[in-house]
């Protein structure tokens, strides 16, 4: 008996690295790019620093002896797994290769994403799925669910220690979205991103409605309806670079600290123009993504969730070079009532803020919660009660800006000094009441308009020495619930000052396992 040469073996190998590159074949792979899709590792390729990648179980196959499979076994069982750098930093992926039985997920697969899921815990590095699939793979039934199960708790278990990006690429249905739903982020291309519980077919068989994939479960849908996914591409380009940008802004596990920009933008930069965006009269609206460019470094605001809840604003920037996470009212929709939805996606991000370290700044500039019966049935109480929950449960340096309205408990619900903010800043025209000065002299002044000969004018003038007294914030300054108050244009600076003073803030809680956030 003779040995085969080292050649022989290399030869070997290979033949086998060609086969897992070829996926499930050049047919296969040549319908994928007919649909504008790439391949599982083109997509790698695309998101990673290049020539990085180091790929994991590449020769996996299945162990399913039914259904004809047995004669089916492509190596690496319809996923890519394995690690690389973005912009120098480790991360860990994955990415399903729809050409080999449609992405489908089996027992290997599964396990192949688990491996490196949990290496990611293990070392402290981010997690990024690239789920293009047709679900669980019915030819191994239980194995095909347990894979999924075992999925959903890693998902949980990392929830808060390092993050975790979902990036939706094809079909994503059944039990196979609620992977990306217990993620921090998930990202989806317009035209090609699906997801949804039950299908069309399904909708249509049960309740008779007809509804398209797209329609029910695209990007659109998600980004500007339900809320479940946070960013939307035009292509898988623009995704990838998505990727990249918000990772930049985010530490590699909780116990890191953000990266460090370094900028030319001065902290020292003082904007008279943001006298001129925020309009004196509590009544008229603007676009509170203007005060956030004017006061950020270099301008630059990465948003989350734009489209979904729009009265409420959420995102990354900078000042001074440091990561913080922006929350701030938007008085161009809804006159920045907080609402069921607002406070949902406020409240979430807040919680991811504090997981990862970073500081928040909240701009305040809020009328109350939304009035209707709609709101009341929804649970506006509860929903509520989630931003209450999420900023009086942070950690990390709270700093709130109130740059005009803050009334009744929408003004303690937005950071405010009750709920820990560590500092509050407030502009000369800020208004901190239990309502409007309208509303307030209706109610406080009845008996003296009633009685006036002249009830009209007896309740303007009212409101005008209500307004004189109260609607100011001399009035929260005197009682020490804003710290400072402050010409618009010194905003930044003041800000740089706060988060430099309080960027090494420590607190100690009461020992609990966890709390029980409101529903």
């Amino acid at each position: 008996m003779g040995f085969r040469t080292i050649e022989e073996l290399c030869a070997e190998l290979d033949e086998k690295r060609a086969s897992a590159l070829a996926g499930g074949g050049e047919e296969s792979i040549a319908k994928q790019k007919s649909k504008g899709k790439g391949t599982a590792r083109e997509r790698i390729a695309q998101l990673l620093d290049p020539g990085t990648f180091v790929e994991l179980d590449e020769f996996v196959t299945h162990r399913c002896d039914n259904f004809g499979l047995e004669d089916r076994k492509p190596l690496g069982d319809g996923v890519v797994a394995g690690w690389g750098m973005i912009d120098g930093r480790k991360v860990f992926v994955y990415s399903q290769d729809f050409t080999v039985f449609g992405g489908s997920l089996g027992e290997k697969h599964a396990d192949k994403i688990c491996k490196v899921m949990d290496m990611a815990m293990q070392t402290g590095c981010p997690v990024i799925g690239i789920n293009d699939s047709g679900g669980a793979r019915i030819q191994e039934g239980t194995d095909a669910l347990n894979g999924y199960g075992k999925i959903f708790r890693r998902n949980t278990m990392a929830s808060g220690v390092i993050p975790q990006f979902s990036v939706i690429m094809g079909p994503t249905a059944g039990g196979a979205v609620y992977s990306p739903a217990l993620t921090d982020y998930i990202f989806m291309v317009d035209g090609e991103s699906i997801m949804h519980i039950t299908g069309p077919e399904v909708i249509r068989a049960v309740t008779g409605e007809a509804v398209t994939s797209e329609e029910l479960g695209g990007a659109e849908t998600h980004n500007t309806i339900t809320g479940d996914a946070h960013f939307c591409a035009k292509d898988e380009a623009e995704c990838f670079a998505q990727i990249r940008k918000v990772l930049s802004y985010l530490p590699l596990n909780n116990l890191d600290d953000a990266p460090f920009k370094p900028t030319n933008d001065s902290p020292e930069r003082a904007d008279i123009t943001l006298r001129e965006i925020v309009p004196v009269n509590p009544n008229k609206g603007y676009d509170v993504h203007e005060v956030l460019k004017l006061v950020l470094d270099d301008g630059e605001f990465t948003e989350v969730q734009a489209g979904f809840a729009k009265n409420i604003v959420i995102g990354y920037g900078r000042i001074g070079g440091r990561s913080v996470g922006i929350v701030a009212n938007n008085a161009d929709v809804m006159a920045g009532c907080l609402d069921i939805n607002a406070s949902d996606k406020a409240s979430r991000f807040v919680r991811h803020c504090d997981a990862f370290n970073l500081p928040i700044v909240t701009f305040v500039d809020v009328p109350g919660y939304l009035p209707g019966k709609d709101q009341e049935y929804g649970g506006i109480i509860r929903k509520g009660a989630k931003l209450l929950y999420a900023y009086s449960e942070a950690s990390v340096p709270l700093i709130s800006v109130i740059m005009r309205k803050a009334y009744g408990g929408a003004y303690l619900a937005m950071s405010s000094k009750s709920l820990g903010a560590d500092f509050v800043l407030a502009w000369p025209q800020a208004e901190i009441a239990v309502m409007g000065a309208e509303g307030a002299a209706s109610v406080v002044f009845k008996k003296e308009i009633e009685a006036a000969d002249d009830p009209s004018a007896k309740r303007l003038e009212k409101i005008d020495e209500y307004r004189a007294e109260f609607a100011n914030p001399y009035k929260a300054a005197e009682r020490g619930y804003v710290d400072r108050v402050i010409m618009p244009e010194e905003t930044r600076k003041a800000l740089c000052q706060a988060l430099g003073v309080i960027e090494s803030k420590r607190e100690s809680r009461p020992a609990k396992k966890h709390g029980v956030i409101p529903h």
